[in-house]
């Protein structure tokens, strides 16, 4: 008798997870001529020229062979040396940096290394959207604590003590957040190292926009007193850097940590790409002052796009760092997804509704002003018009 064919091969858990929503109205905008795409988080400027002028030189002089999984040491020094710069935080670059292919793969690194099936991991909404389905993949329970845009998003400690359970292994935050740009202020962290320490948990830090903090007193989480070893910090050269398509980022993280993640990382990767970490270790060591002007433009466009939305009738607080404004729509009686789909059919301007990044994202949309002024100042005209006919 024939064996009977299964349904389906794919896992259950990966049938499960929904496709990530930024990228469908990504998609839904890119095949439509005259758009003007608030969409996508991406910088709107090209790679610096002595980080590209570095990889070709990399091409050219043969380096095209593997580097050691942890990624070429240089980099890894001038990662330390980076980072006791800019943070005031100490690594060592032998046993507790790991170069990975984006922040991404840190992130799903970390979670892999430290997840036992049924741990929990608190994780701080509105949140990118790759947090909670990195957690599920990983064996782990995703447990949601949400913020509000009554006070831009701020995060109550008090909230995610709440949350927590005998379960509880880690708290994933994001500052400045990935989709709110707020960024956390020392006493919240602090706060959020008392509740740590007290409870024995782990803190996974996505600092990957750490660079674009436009009001001072930027903080690392693992520079708060007795945190370095509570936490997994990530990061790397997308955002700061405007190197997204070159996929290099790191982690720096206590060496049991850190080696844990470098087994998985042996295994499913083996290195990242070694023209990437010439490019990225030529962006640490010149890159500061090509960083410098393109915050100061991102600084100057958020001035203008937020205090823009707010007069046009969309409540936005101001955020205090990273690339987008997430303006409240609460008022059009629509919901974040209605509200983006119209916008993007009536007037050609897309945007992100905030309901992909969890449910306290709802209400809102992701715009990103990533874009140079022009597009902005015509974007806020068809929202405008948009609200006008609402």
């Amino acid at each position: 008798m024939k064996p009977q064919m299964r349904n389906t091969y794919v896992s259950k858990t990966v049938a499960a997870l929904k496709p990530s929503g930024i990228r469908r109205f990504f998609d839904l905008a890119s095949g439509m001529e005259g758009v003007i795409s608030l969409g996508v988080g991406e910088p709107d400027f090209v790679t610096s020229w002595s980080v590209r002028e570095a990889s070709i030189l990399s091409l050219e002089q043969g380096y095209t062979s593997y580097t050691p999984n942890a990624g070429l040491l240089e980099l890894r020094q001038e990662i330390a040396a980076y980072l006791r710069r800019k943070f005031h935080v100490d690594y060592r670059p032998e046993t507790e940096i790991l170069v990975t292919v984006g922040a991404s793969q840190a992130i799903d690194l970390a979670l892999r290394a430290i997840l036992d099936p049924g741990d929990e991991v608190i994780v701080v909404e509105p949140s990118f959207v790759a947090y909670e389905p990195l957690v599920v993949l990983a064996g782990g329970t995703p447990v949601a604590v949400q913020t509000t845009g009554a006070d831009g998003f701020q995060l109550h400690v008090a909230q995610l003590e709440q949350a927590l359970t005998a379960r509880t292994k880690a708290i994933i935050i994001c500052s400045p957040n990935n989709p709110t740009g707020t960024v956390l202020r020392p006493a919240e962290l602090e706060a959020l190292a008392r509740l740590a320490k007290e409870h024995d948990l782990l803190v996974i830090a996505d600092e990957i926009y750490a660079e674009l903090t436009y009001d001072g007193g930027y903080m690392s989480m693992a520079a708060v007193s007795g945190m370095r070893e509570r936490t997994i910090l990530i990061s790397g050269f997308s955002k700061g850097f405007a190197m997204t398509g070159w996929r290099l980022g790191f982690a720096a993280a206590p060496e049991d940590i850190l080696q844990a993640m470098l087994k998985i990382h042996q295994y499913a990767i083996m290195c990242a790409p070694t023209m990437a970490q010439y490019g990225a270790l030529e962006a640490l060591r010149s890159g500061e002052r090509d960083v410098a002007e393109m915050r100061s433009s991102y600084r100057r466009r958020r001035n203008y796009f937020v205090s823009s939305l707010n007069e046009i009738g969309l409540p936005c607080h101001m955020p205090g760092g990273a690339f987008y404004a997430f303006p409240s729509i609460r008022h059009t009686g629509m919901t974040s997804e209605q509200f983006a789909e119209r916008l993007l059919i009536e007037e050609k301007v897309a945007v992100v509704p905030g309901s992909v990044f969890g449910q306290s994202g709802e209400g809102h949309v992701r715009c990103s002003y990533a874009s140079s002024l022009e597009q902005l100042q015509e974007a806020v005209k068809r929202i405008k018009r948009f609200l006008a006919r609402l």
